[in-house]
């Protein structure tokens, strides 16, 4: 079950909702723990039973890492090692299409994946650092830390957050009817860039990928790969701020996941905006350990591209990937350089763009040899510049290309924020409910025409 689907949006949602906040205020976190297992068990009693037993591994590894590290022995790693060895096995059982075999050994079919479980393993492997670390201690109470590991509404797109933060959360937990309002305003403004934004920038990069790599034009090419980004963006982001809507619907203010990345002035402020937790959690448990090794500005240089390429990797499981993001971690590198020689100037926000949608190949490409391919037609490979369906595409997808683009950057959120206390913010609320309602039904409209809504392109 999706956050994009009929059954959760009109039934689940709602159920849930009403059931939290008939129950008091002392049992809510029970509650809402159990509501966030039938939520996982929407995709199998299997998987219900596989998701406990992962939680209380990792609660038991967590306890007694602890109890070790007390006791003064040396044998503290020991339970930190068995649990990380353990998350990094699920992490590639369900991601790798080489492990299908213990997906088989489990009893889950070979095309088995559960969106989220890529976030559900970061949250393990950072709780037990911090707790070896001495940077909190182990919780002993169960049903606080599953709601770190399972609670639905970051379940599906996170974020990330460490424990202690977690926690901070849990205590500043806060209801009404505003929050409700809140909340459930995020929530369709992330449907609506789900399923009318990216659904729509999907079906324009299958209908490039659909001609034949020889046959295609330049322009069809860059159309392409720019409505891929514009589409991952828009479903990560959109599954993301429905996340975060749902949060503040039960309470929980939990912390965005990306700040306008798209038209970033530079590329390490458009890698810091994008997947902002993500990135965040990779700085702080591999980098800054890792630095820690040698203060040789060049091989922390090195050590910055080489976590930048796992980081790739995390994204797709695929060489494809873990290229991409060595080549942001190079473009990073290079970017700082240039900075500092005042090469640089207004226009950023041009090269950004540029240099990201030449990248994006390598993470949308099947393989090296086909992203290579794609790129040489970008570049006039084929000595076609434009053609018919370069013409039909524009004035099919023109209008939604535009939405997409204006909707990527924070020029309307900026001109509300400016605006005050003026005539303008107050037309903007009060007609705010009227905007989410009509949102509302078109998407309905839409998922209910097509089916489905699923995760696209990515499985995170």
């Amino acid at each position: 079950m999706l956050y994009s689907s009929l059954l959760f949006i009109y039934g689940f949602l709602p159920i849930s909702m009403l059931i939290y906040y008939i129950t008091k205020q002392k049992y809510r976190d029970g509650v809402l723990l159990a509501l966030s297992l039938v939520f996982c068990a929407s995709n199998g009693l299997r998987f219900l039973f596989f998701i406990i037993f992962y939680t209380l591994f990792n609660y038991l590894m967590g306890i007694l890492t602890d109890i070790i590290k007390k006791s003064g022995t040396s044998l503290e790693a020991i339970p930190l090692f068995a649990g990380i060895t353990a998350d990094i096995t699920v992490i590639f059982m369900f991601r790798a299409e080489y492990m299908s075999w213990l997906r088989n050994t489990f009893g889950f079919p070979d095309d088995f994946f559960i969106p989220g479980i890529s976030f559900l393993v970061l949250s393990s492997i950072g709780y037990l650092i911090d707790i070896y670390c001495g940077r909190i201690r182990a919780e002993k109470n169960i049903i606080s830390f599953s709601l770190y590991t399972v609670m639905f509404p970051k379940f599906t797109a996170g974020p990330v957050v460490r424990y202690r933060s977690f926690l901070k959360i849990n205590k500043n937990k806060k209801y009404g009817l505003s929050e409700i309002g809140k909340g459930l305003a995020i929530f369709i403004k992330g449907l609506a860039k789900k399923i009318i934004i990216a659904d729509t920038m999907y079906q324009l990069y299958m209908a490039v990928n659909d001609i034949d790599i020889e046959k295609l034009s330049s322009v069809n090419a860059w159309l392409g790969i720019i409505a891929y980004m514009l589409c991952l963006y828009f479903t990560l982001s959109g599954f993301a701020d429905m996340g975060t809507g749902i949060g503040y619907c039960f309470g929980y203010r939990l912390p965005n996941s990306f700040n306008y990345p798209i038209f970033s002035s530079r590329i390490k402020y458009f890698a810091s905006k994008w997947h902002i937790q993500i990135v965040r959690w990779f700085k702080f448990y591999i980098s800054k350990p890792l630095y820690k090794i040698t203060k040789n500005n060049r091989i922390r240089r090195i050590l910055f591209i080489s976590v930048w390429c796992i980081a790739g990797f995390w994204y797709s499981f695929s060489i494809n990937g873990a290229v991409w993001g060595g080549l942001v971690g190079i473009s990073i590198t290079a970017e700082n350089f240039f900075v500092r020689k005042k090469i640089l100037k207004a226009t950023g926000i041009m090269y950004t763009f540029f240099i990201m949608s030449v990248l994006m190949v390598f993470l949308a490409g099947d393989s090296m040899l086909d992203s290579a391919r794609y790129l040489l037609v970008m570049f006039g490979g084929n000595r076609l510049f434009a053609d018919s369906i370069s013409v039909y595409f524009f004035k099919s997808y023109i209008v939604v290309l535009l939405i997409s683009m204006y909707a990527s950057t924070d020029l309307f959120r900026n001109m509300i924020l400016r605006s005050g206390k003026s005539k303008l913010k107050t037309a903007f609320s009060a007609i705010s409910p009227v905007i989410a309602a009509f949102l509302l039904i078109v998407c309905t409209a839409l998922i209910s025409y097509s089916g489905f809504s699923d995760m696209i392109l990515l499985k995170l």
